[in-house]
């Protein structure tokens, strides 16, 4: 099978970027020819299995004179924000994208093209003529820019009205694609996420420190990183040896150093080490009694599998989705879940509710702390088992 993979932003970095990468890697190991159509930023290489094609759109050019676009306002990269484009950064957007599709398509006749997030290049892409499907997947941040900014907000919804599939990672997202792109909901498919099973397993459990606590992601307000250390305040004495360890890179560099503040101010050893490479990574996770994300708004974060597959017990924010694809893909799983710190009307972050939500964040933690880890599988839930979704979802 022939399969062409679309990106607006760098193939890296980001939770998109990751799920681009890893889909790519599957692809592979199964035999895929492959092309991957991205932008980057002037001198940046990556490096992608034997046998794919790499078609960079290079920003900051003289065709295209601005970094590239970020589908969230804060990216861990120097970025343009969607909505701050004009009518010719968009145009200059659209040509530099059709001329690296052409020359793809000059290579490469696909028989599957997959276009990441449902925003501005995939639905442009969606009205040229192809000689295979098109499908896109959402990652819940383009739904968030389509709903905030006025940017082609028309085009955008007749293109992404045209593609022959739509993929949603949860049914609470697939409900809510249909609600805001108005489009039927029997066209949007349910792939999930998944994790690397190579790497990403338990290893020795004996390595396991008590009452310790791992957190991964961007170093983040809206990740809930500052309601996290305060809520590791909150715990009772018994947890007085309590240990955390974020890991994770940053957007903002002030934010990042009044998140520090926060982090440093903790009464309890909560420390910092930054973007690790893998190998730490893995050892964190395999490390850490309790894995907490309380992230205020995500689409399915894929380090929740990457934490049961190391078999850390997970405290998670009760955003939509997640408990209903956890309860089917994942049974058993040793999830405790909080109710978020958001605004029902806004889906914004309520501050005024944060007394609350640490609380609840302390108690969800020691409840974990105090489980016995339960029998439960996620080895059926790799990246191998995405594309198999993906490829299920194309032929109808």
């Amino acid at each position: 099978m022939k399969i062409a993979h679309i990106l607006a932003q760098k193939p890296s970095s980001t939770g998109s970027g990751i799920y681009l990468s890893e889909t790519i890697r599957a692809f592979a190991e199964e035999g895929a020819e492959q092309a991957l159509v991205a932008g980057i930023a002037p001198g940046e290489e990556y490096r992608f299995p034997d046998g794919v094609g790499f078609f960079p759109v290079v920003f900051e050019t003289e065709g295209l004179p601005f970094p590239v676009c970020g589908m969230s306002d804060q990216m861990p990269y120097k970025a343009t924000r969607y909505r701050d484009m004009d009518a010719d950064m968009v145009q200059a957007f659209y040509r530099a994208f059709d001329d690296a599709v052409d020359r793809m398509l000059a290579q490469m006749q696909p028989d599957l093209v997959i276009c990441h997030h449902l925003y501005l290049l995939t639905a442009h892409l969606a009205m040229r003529d192809w000689p295979c499907p098109i499908v896109g997947i959402s990652h819940n941040t383009d739904i968030r820019q389509f709903q905030r900014i006025p940017l082609e907000r028309e085009a955008i919804a007749r293109g992404i009205a045209r593609l022959d599939r739509v993929l949603a990672l949860t049914g609470a997202q697939a409900d809510t694609i249909a609600q805001v792109y108005g489009i039927p909901r029997d066209g949007i498919d349910i792939i999930g996420t998944g994790y690397n099973d190579r790497f990403f397993t338990r290893g020795d459990m004996a390595r396991k420190k008590p009452h310790s606590i791992a957190y991964v992601g961007k170093l983040w307000k809206a990740k809930g990183v500052p309601n996290l250390a305060r809520a590791i305040e909150l715990l009772p004495d018994e947890y007085a040896d309590v240990q955390a360890r974020l890991v994770g890179g940053y957007s903002d560099e002030a934010e990042r150093d009044w998140i520090l503040d926060v982090i440093g101010s903790c009464k309890r050893k909560c420390e910092y080490l930054g973007v690790v490479s893998q190998e730490d990574l893995i050892r964190v996770y395999r490390e850490a009694e309790v894995f907490v994300l309380p992230s205020f708004s995500e689409g399915l974060p894929l380090v929740v599998l990457e934490a049961l597959a190391c078999g850390c017990k997970v405290v998670l924010t009760d955003l939509p989705g997640l408990r209903d694809w956890l309860a089917r893909s994942a049974p058993g799983a040793p999830v405790v879940f909080v109710d978020a710190p958001v605004d029902a009307a806004t889906g914004l972050p309520n501050e005024g509710d944060f007394p609350r939500f640490e609380r609840e964040l302390a108690r969800a933690i020691e409840r974990a702390f105090r489980m016995e880890l339960p029998e439960y599988s996620v080895e059926h839930l790799s990246w191998r088992s995405v594309c198999r979704r993906m490829l299920a979802a194309e032929s109808g």
